[in-house]
């Protein structure tokens, strides 16, 4: 009979390839929990796919907020989900302030204003993965706080800013734009090539910065590995994809509006098993 767990995991397999990945090769005792917060990332994350207008977006991210405070008003039993996440609350008594604020940072995915500045992105990342990064850390270690919230700070960035820079030319196609204003400013790019469809030099000077940045939050996670617990390095494990991403979105012949960046299946799946031991050596 399938679970709600199994129901969870599906989920991640279908809208989270890398995050499916790295739980199947964490602790067994830990995967179904695991799955539970990565398929809740993911609904959340996908609301604006599912939705043709933002305020309905708003009605699916309230009942989220609903559901975590305890004031739901939805029929909560029947979204397996749900009942996966609440059960893994209580498992492991997660703080749900944070799944909380993942919820309202996922409101400005819903409109297309642009992304003022490199901080309010980074408050954005940091919100959305750095938390669940965090959240996985407890997981991991079993309801105990490990003490990595500023490892998984800048892991979440790293991680955030790779995955809007692949996503790129399915944002630019809905008029949406996640690259902060503030270096677009810097590098005189005119947004509205973008959304156009035109690769600029302009764009390219963005991008490389952007890649400069994500780097540079990559170093930091390196830094702080000798405080991360060694029960947690499944939840930083997705960042073993990120040098190989990054890699792969500054080779001169890709156009960044054009052509969204992946790893084969196998490429992805070896680079993890091999960086699943010890993922904060293979940054």
């Amino acid at each position: 009979m399938t679970t709600d767990f199994d129901h969870a995991a599906e989920t991640v397999r279908r809208y989270d390839r890398d995050r499916y990945l790295c739980a199947l090769l964490a602790p067994e005792a830990h995967r179904p929990a695991l799955m539970a917060l990565y398929a809740f990332n993911a609904e959340i994350a996908r609301v604006r796919d599912v939705v043709s207008e933002p305020l309905p977006g708003e009605v699916r991210l309230q009942w989220w907020r609903d559901l975590l405070e305890g004031t739901e008003h939805g029929a909560a039993a029947s979204n397996p989900v749900a009942n996966a996440l609440l059960r893994t609350i209580e498992s492991y008594n997660l703080p749900r302030q944070g799944l909380i604020a993942m919820t309202e940072a996922r409101i400005f995915d819903l409109y297309n204003d642009p992304m003022p500045r490199l901080n309010d992105l980074e408050g954005y990342a940091g919100e959305t993965v750095s938390g669940l990064i965090q959240l996985a850390c407890l997981v991991l270690n079993q309801g105990v706080d490990p003490k990595t919230s500023t490892a998984a700070g800048h892991a979440g960035v790293a991680y955030a800013l790779t995955g809007l820079m692949r996503a790129l030319p399915f944002h630019a196609s809905r008029r949406q734009m996640f690259l902060p204003g503030d270096v677009c400013e810097r590098h005189a790019l005119d947004l509205e090539t973008v959304f156009q469809g035109e690769t600029t030099s302009q764009l390219k000077a963005v991008l490389r910065e952007m890649r400069d940045h994500a780097r540079h939050h990559l170093k930091r996670v390196r830094g702080e590995a000798s405080n991360v617990p060694e029960s947690c390095g499944n939840a930083f494990l997705p960042l073993v994809l990120v040098e190989p991403y990054l890699k792969r979105l500054e080779k001169e012949a890709l156009d960044p509006l054009k052509q969204v960046v992946e790893l084969s299946q196998l490429k992805a799946q070896w680079l993890l098993w091999r960086g699943s031991r010890r993922p904060l050596t293979r940054l």
